[in-house]
């Protein structure tokens, strides 16, 4: 069994590996995280527009303090749904949802892929929930089967799994320097629970914890997924060749501009002249033989700069790509009823498939864990999707793809 958990994490690390520079690449043009990446990001349209539609989507699916969801009976022998919509509603307000969820757009929109960490809370807590943005870097999955690395200081480990004896390669380490990171490994393979120290040699000798969970609290959500992939690419991936490419047109007129402003200059070396010493700057006075040229500007060739067109074209397609130009809460003018069903109707071809698998792999099962949680303190009835209830999405996105299907034989 422990043989067959560490091959999985092994093919699971393998499958991930080809992203990971996809998703650096992602990161440094549109989230930089050091002083050397933004000494290097000269463009910031990407971060501009990534901004843009992280908080459009989550106008769309999840504003915060509205009805968004709510849960209709089955049938007519089905609880009354009402007493579990009520307490979700009320669990999802009281807790850090709405804060986090917007850092897993971010991802989304980035990376393409998102894992938001529902957890629930010691009993008298505000509410029964908290959520954690997992670092998308930090989760590795197959079919069926997910992976996160954490890294803990050695105290934090031995405290809180004191049964775990360290290797004795490692041992004295740990002793000398207490804060020594160690790596925890947490897999979750269908229900079942494992977490296990990376410290090197077989995993059995070095679980921590085991368990079983009756729903799964790593939530993975994803843009768009092509086929055989297991991780998405979102509307930033899609554009990294151009956000790219942006970045280092503007870097190259930055340094042409350098060049227009101080010029490049020829001079004799007269032994007069110290280039070293020369300031090109308003005002200066530069010494120069009597008789001689002295400093003679170099006259560069015919001044036609493309570069404006080519940078106004690649900031289009960012955008456009984005979706900055289509999903504007504001328009400069009063739009007609059926100028408004149009852009629904644009809005909904463009974000049909997304909302699809947004509503099947994040908002379900947020709801499922959450009804559990609910009912597993007695809070509510038990109460199961599909059998006792229907989930019914009512966020602006989803009241927006009704409209269109109502109307949608005006807008042809």
């Amino acid at each position: 069994m422990q043989q067959n958990l560490q091959n999985l994490y092994k093919r699971a690390l393998d499958a991930r590996a080809p992203w990971i520079n996809r998703w650096d690449a992602a990161r440094r043009y549109t989230m930089p995280t050091d002083d050397n990446e933004l000494a290097t990001l000269y463009d910031g349209t990407a971060a501009d527009a990534t901004d843009n539609l992280a908080a459009s989507i989550y106008t769309l699916l999840t504003p915060p303090e509205s009805l968004w969801l709510t849960l209709v009976p089955e049938s007519e022998l089905s609880p009354n749904p009402d007493t579990a919509t009520a307490a979700l509603r009320a669990h999802l307000n009281d807790s850090n949802f709405y804060t986090v969820i917007h850092q897993c757009y971010m991802d989304l929109v980035v990376l393409g892929t998102a894992c938001l960490f529902m957890a629930e809370t010691p009993i008298g807590a505000s509410s029964a929930f908290t959520f954690t943005a997992i670092p998308i870097n930090d989760i590795a999955i197959l079919p069926n089967a997910v992976f996160h690395t954490t890294s803990m200081p050695a105290r934090d480990v031995l405290a809180r799994f004191p049964t775990w004896t360290p290797p004795s390669d490692i041992r004295e380490a740990i002793t000398r320097d207490p804060e020594t990171p160690l790596k925890l490994v947490q897999s979750l393979i269908g229900s079942d629970f494992t977490a296990w120290l990376d410290v090197g040699g077989d995993i059995e000798n070095n679980i921590v914890s085991t368990g079983t969970f009756e729903t799964n609290p790593y939530i993975i959500f994803r843009w768009s997924v092509a086929s055989g992939e297991l991780y998405g690419r979102g509307p930033v991936l899609r554009a990294l060749p151009d956000i790219k490419t942006a970045n280092k047109v503007v870097e190259l007129v930055l340094k042409n501009a350098t060049i227009a402003v101080s010029g490049i200059w020829m001079a004799d070396d007269d032994g007069v002249i110290n280039l070293n010493n020369i300031n090109l700057t308003p005002g200066s006075i530069i010494p120069k033989a009597v008789g001689s040229s002295g400093l003679t500007p170099l006259t560069s060739g015919a001044d036609f700069d493309v570069s404006q067109l080519i940078l106004k074209d690649l900031r289009e397609r960012i955008r456009h790509t984005l979706l900055a130009d289509r999903l504007g809460l504001l328009s400069e003018k009063e739009m007609t009823a059926t100028e408004i069903m149009a852009r629904n109707a644009d809005m909904m071809r463009i974000l049909g498939a997304t909302y699809g698998r947004i509503l099947h792999e994040f908002i379900r099962p947020l709801c499922d864990r959450g009804l559990q949680i609910l009912s597993r303190r007695g809070l509510i009835d038990p109460i199961r999707l599909n059998s006792d209830a229907e989930l019914k999405y009512i966020a602006p996105i989803a009241q927006i793809s009704a409209l269109e299907t109502l109307t949608g034989g005006i807008t042809q």
